[in-house]
C-alpha cells in the first residue's frame, strides 16, 4: 500500500467524513472567505493604489480578519469532534469510510455547501471590510469612535479645517507613513481597550512633518503681506466697557522677486532647536542656518554648559501647533461670544460674571451645565430682579452661551482644562509662551546678538484698548 493511499484511508477520508456537517462547513467557509479578502487586501495595498491610509485599518486586517479567519479554523475540528461524539454515542461509526466520489450525493451536497458558502461570506466579509475601511476614513469614527478623542473632537468641529479628514493631517503618504499609521492606529486601540491612554491626550511627535501633510493645500512660500487683526474685549465693569485693539500682521512671506520678509520670510530657513520638553513648549537652544552655509546657535539665558537633547527642525506645526483643534483662553473665548451679540453686553457684569463661572472648577460637564446655569440666573435673580424679570431670554441664552463656551473647551473626564493645549500662534499678555518661547531676549549668540523680541518685526500696534478707534472709522469698518 503506497502512502498516499495509507493517508486517503487513515486520514483524508475520516477528515472529510467527520468535517462533513454545518459546524464545520461553516468553519471552513469563514477561513476561505477571511484569508481571500485579506490576500485582496494585501494585493491592493502592495501592487495597487487603492489603499485607505486610515490609521485605523489595522484593527480590520491585524485583528479582525485575523480573528474570523482563526475562528472559522476552530470550528472545523469543534464540528468534526462533536459529529465523532454522536456518532459514537449512536454506535454508527462506519467500518470503512466512504471513498472521495463526486459521484456520491452527500459528499458532494457538503462540496457545495462549503462552495456556496464561502462565495457568499466572501461577499458579507469584503463588503463589510470595505464598509469598515470607509467608515474609518471619516470624522466622525475619529472623533466619535473613542471617547477619549472628545476634546480634539470638539475643537475640530469649529476649526477652520472641520472640512478636512483627518486623515489628511494625521497620516503621511506613501508606504511608511501607512504602516506607522497601521501600527500607531492598532497600538492607540488597544490603549484604549485596556484603559491605558494618557489624559490628557498630547500630540507629542506622532505627526507627520507639514511637508507630507499641510504643504499639500498650503504654499508657505507664498507673500500674503499684512493683515489687519481687530480684536474686541469686555471690561469688567458694570456696563461691559467694549474696546478694540488693532493690529496689524506682517504676514509677509516671499514675493515675485524672491525677497523674504515678516513673519513666515523669517522663518523658512533651516532652522533648528532643542526643546526640554515633549510638547516644545520651552526651547532652550536655537540653530539658524546663515545665506552662506554657516550656522548662528542661540542659548537660552538659564542655560549653561553644553546642550543636549533631540534636535527638531523646526517645522509650520511648531508655531501653527493647534491648527485643527484649538482651545481659547476662557477671555478670548467669552470675548469672542459676546461681540457675536450673545451673552447681551446689556447685562450687567456678565463679563465678569461669566468669567467666574466657566473659570470655576467642575469634576463633569453635567455639574458644569447645573452650577454655571443656576451661577448666572441666580446672580440676576437675587442681585439685578429688574433685569431677571425683563430680561429673562437674554439671561438664559447667555447662560447657554456660557455652558457652550466651557463644554467646547474644558473636559473633566480627560484632564483638559483651561490652558492644557496651548496656542503658539502670538502669545498671551504676560509675553510669555508661542512666539516668546525664542523671540523673548535671552536666546544669545557668542558674538552677542539674540533672538530679536522687537514686536514690531511681526506686528504694529495701530490702536490699544480704545472704545472707538479711528482708524475703523476711517476704513468703514465702524
Amino acid at each position: 500500500m503506497s502512502w498516499f493511499t495509507r493517508f486517503e484511508k487513515e486520514w483524508l477520508r475520516p477528515s472529510l467524513f467527520f468535517g462533513n456537517n454545518p459546524i464545520s462547513l461553516i468553519g471552513g467557509a469563514l477561513t476561505s472567505a477571511s484569508a481571500l479578502t485579506l490576500v485582496g487586501f494585501w494585493v491592493v495595498d502592495i501592487f495597487g493604489h487603492g489603499g485607505s491610509t486610515n490609521p485605523y485599518i489595522g484593527i480590520i486586517f491585524d485583528l479582525c480578519l485575523p480573528a474570523i479567519f482563526v475562528l472559522g479554523l476552530l470550528l472545523i475540528p469543534i464540528g468534526m469532534w462533536l459529529r465523532h461524539r454522536h456518532l459514537v454515542a449512536l454506535d454508527r461509526l462506519p467500518a470503512v469510510y466512504p471513498k472521495i466520489d463526486f459521484a456520491d450525493p452527500i459528499f458532494r451536497h457538503g462540496v457545495n455547501f462549503v462552495v456556496v458558502a464561502t462565495f457568499i461570506n466572501f461577499v458579507i466579509v469584503g463588503t463589510a471590510s470595505y464598509r469598515g475601511v470607509a467608515y474609518m476614513d471619516t470624522p466622525n469614527f475619529c472623533g466619535q469612535g473613542c471617547h477619549v478623542m472628545a476634546p480634539e473632537w470638539k475643537a475640530y468641529g469649529v476649526a477652520s479645517h472641520s472640512g478636512v479628514a483627518c486623515t489628511e493631517c494625521h497620516v503621511a503618504p506613501g508606504v511608511p507613513g501607512y504602516v506607522h499609521a497601521k501600527m500607531n492606529g492598532t497600538r492607540q486601540l488597544l490603549m484604549v481597550i485596556f484603559h491605558n491612554y494618557p489624559q490628557p491626550i498630547m500630540p507629542g511627535d506622532r505627526l507627520p512633518p507639514a511637508s507630507a501633510t499641510c504643504l499639500n493645500c498650503h504654499n508657505p512660500d507664498r507673500s500674503i503681506g499684512d493683515k489687519l487683526l481687530v480684536k474686541t474685549s469686555y471690561g469688567d465693569d458694570e456696563k461691559n466697557a467694549v474696546s478694540r485693539t488693532l493690529i496689524v500682521m506682517h504676514i509677509g512671506g516671499r514675493n515675485q522677486f524672491g525677497k523674504l520678509s515678516g513673519i513666515h520670510g523669517a522663518h523658512l530657513g533651516h532652522i533648528e532647536f532643542v526643546a526640554t520638553d515633549s510638547h516644545r513648549q520651552t526651547i532652550n537652544f536655537v540653530s539658524k542656518r546663515n545665506d552662506d552655509g554657516s550656522a548662528t546657535d542661540f542659548n537660552s539665558g538659564s542655560t549653561s554648559g553644553t546642550i543636549t537633547g533631540q534636535r527638531h527642525e523646526m517645522d509650520c506645526i511648531d508655531c501653527h501647533n493647534r491648527p485643527a483643534h484649538s482651545f481659547d483662553t476662557p477671555e478670548d473665548a467669552l470675548n469672542k461670544d459676546m461681540a457675536a451679540g450673545t451673552p447681551s453686553a446689556s447685562l450687567l457684569f456678565v463679563h465678569k460674571q461669566g468669567l467666574v463661572l466657566i473659570r470655576a472648577s467642575y469634576t463633569s460637564a453635567e455639574e458644569a451645565t447645573a452650577k454655571i446655569t443656576g451661577g448666572l440666573e441666580g446672580f440676576y435673580r437675587s442681585q439685578y430682579p429688574d433685569i431677571w424679570n425683563s430680561q429673562r431670554v437674554q439671561v438664559e441664552q447667555a447662560a447657554n452661551a456660557l455652558v457652550l463656551i466651557y463644554n467646547q473647551n474644558v473636559f473633566p473626564f480627560m484632564k483638559v482644562t483651561w490652558g492644557t493645549h496651548p496656542n503658539n500662534i502670538g502669545h498671551s499678555a504676560a509675553l510669555t509662551g508661542g512666539c516668546m518661547r525664542c523671540h523673548d531676549g535671552s536666546h544669545t549668540a557668542k558674538n552677542g546678538t539674540s533672538i530679536t523680541n522687537d514686536c514690531s518685526m511681526c506686528h504694529n500696534l495701530v490702536a490699544v484698548d480704545e472704545p472707538n478707534p479711528k482708524q475703523l472709522a476711517d476704513i468703514g469698518l465702524q
